[in-house]
């Protein structure tokens, strides 16, 4: 007898362990969740100020969007141990408000940006995940992957030569690390022996504090002061628009990214509802918003193995509490330091095993061909929703393509009919994209007046083929010859027979 294995209950399907409360129960894993928390901190800091100045406002405007909305998505987010704050996509799209409008029509276009992240997760935007091919998300990963390193490289450009020694000496730690302990990150520990030695040796290489002044007081509630008219919304929406898609779909591929290392299951419209919520939060407290950010979280969950919400909250409680009252220690952390984290980041993230030669040769030239059409326009453009709407775009190509070909047509003639009687059999899947070229399979000055078109081992999917198959008929009659349509099955006859003849005829 064979055993029956029930439906997995939909609450353990998303049931991510260990929880918060097994975490706060063992000092092991506590443990972990903190110290991984403190690295990210860390790490948001230069990141934030630098997605500011993109932005074109203040550090302290990037700081604390930071901070609210890695503490707002530890409570409201779908995702444990995604590590959400400012983010250079999000700055990107957004900076053009600043520079030509103010700080007030910013903010606006921040808040409005969350609440149509809140609409979109209501009309389940996140459920259209499941139509991204493996191969664009390959291709998305590689790129984040190659962007996280070349967005190191301005920090290795023209600068002492102890910077390279520095960043040399954190990636020998980070390797050997390891090997040795995993109880604290090895991320921390390079970043600390590299600061202690900086300040024990006296080294004069660029620093946190080099990149932006940090702010010195708790952040406030900002009410954007634009008038409510059409006009303003006219001026914010396409920005504020363009904002919620990148950052839906930049969080929502990282969550998909957190899922595979972790072999979990994360709720998809949650994390964009977060999202939405979080943005709001950010923008009312002077924030610039964000998103999911890739980088933060594989230092999070890959390099110092959290797996919990408690992880993300205390990265924004540190964030705020090192740049408020340790701002001075963190000023003088080189950023060769934190250059040597960004690099073993980008290289835990890329997968290397999608360009072995082994792999490419046995994956199909168009899966691999869509892989580096993402790489390749989400590195030139710096932009991911557009890497990853061509990469969908190339993909929907290669398989109409493919399937163009998967259906067959065969002829035979009936000797055995008293009507002279040629048969013809369709064998395949029918719609917009195999049924194209199906009026050029059939023979219709050379075929006997009594023409069979056996649909037994087929079925239609869509107006497309039904106007296909009423042109077929139309010629055939043209020529003084009788179709005849058979082996239709239930869902393919009621297709058929509500939209045939009511097309707008042959095409």
């Amino acid at each position: 007898m064979t055993d029956v294995i029930p439906v997995q209950d939909p609450k353990e399907r998303y049931r991510i362990e260990p929880t918060v409360w097994q975490a706060l129960r063992s000092p092991r894993l506590l443990t972990r969740e903190v110290l991984a928390g403190l690295v990210v901190a860390i790490a948001l800091i230069p990141e934030a100020i630098a997605f500011s100045l993109i932005a074109g406002v203040d550090p302290r405007v990037g700081l604390f969007s930071s901070f609210v909305m890695a503490v707002a998505i530890a409570f409201l987010g779908g995702r444990p141990a995604m590590i959400t704050a400012a983010t250079g996509a999000v700055a990107l799209v957004i900076a053009p408000v600043a520079r030509e409008y103010g700080m007030d029509y910013f903010i606006a276009t921040v808040m409005l940006g969350g609440l149509i992240q809140v609409v979109l997760a209501a009309l389940g935007v996140a459920k259209l995940m499941r139509f991204i091919p493996r191969s664009v998300m390959v291709g998305f990963v590689n790129a984040l992957a190659i962007l996280i390193f070349i967005s190191q490289l301005v920090h290795l450009v023209d600068v002492p030569w102890m910077v390279y020694l520095l960043v040399a000496v954190g990636l020998l730690i980070m390797f050997l690390m390891p090997r040795i302990t995993r109880v604290v990150p090895a991320p921390l520990v390079a970043i600390v022996l590299l600061t202690g030695a900086a300040v024990v040796f006296g080294l004069n290489v660029p620093t946190v504090g080099d990149q932006g002044e940090l702010p010195q007081s708790l952040p406030e509630l900002f009410i954007p002061n634009v008038p409510l008219t059409w006009e303003t919304l006219a001026i914010i929406f396409p920005y504020a628009a363009a904002m919620a898609v990148v950052g839906i779909l930049e969080s929502l591929m990282t969550a998909k990214l957190v899922d595979d290392i972790t072999d979990t299951h994360s709720r998809k419209t949650r994390e964009t509802f977060g999202q939405g919520i979080a943005n709001v939060l950010s923008g009312a407290f002077g924030g610039m918003g964000g998103c999911a950010m890739i980088g933060q979280t594989m230092i999070n969950v890959k390099a110092s193995g959290a797996r919990t919400r408690i992880s993300t909250f205390l990265a924004g409680v540190f964030l705020l509490i090192l740049v408020l009252v340790l701002g001075d220690v963190v000023a003088i952390i080189p950023m060769a330091a934190l250059v040597a984290v960004m690099i073993v980041v980008s290289v835990l993230t890329f997968d290397w095993h999608s360009i072995r030669p082994a792999t490419l040769k046995r994956m199909p030239k168009s899966e691999t061909f869509v892989m580096l059409i993402t790489v390749i326009v989400t590195v030139w453009t710096h932009n991911l929703a557009v890497g990853v709407g061509v990469g969908v775009l190339a993909a929907m190509v290669m398989f109409a393509r493919r399937v163009a070909h998967f259906v067959s047509v065969t002829r035979r003639i009936d000797k055995d009919e008293q009507v002279p009687t040629v048969r013809y059999t369709v064998d395949g899947e029918l719609f917009f994209a195999s049924s194209n070229d199906l009026t050029t399979q059939f023979e219709y000055t050379h075929d006997p007046e009594r023409v069979i078109i056996d649909m037994s081992r087929s079925h239609v999917w869509d107006a497309s083929t039904v106007a296909a198959l009423d042109a077929i008929a139309t010629k055939y009659e043209r020529h003084g010859k009788r179709v005849i349509l058979e082996g239709m099955n239930d869902a393919t006859t009621q297709m058929y027979g509500r939209l045939s003849g009511g097309l707008g005829g042959e095409h």
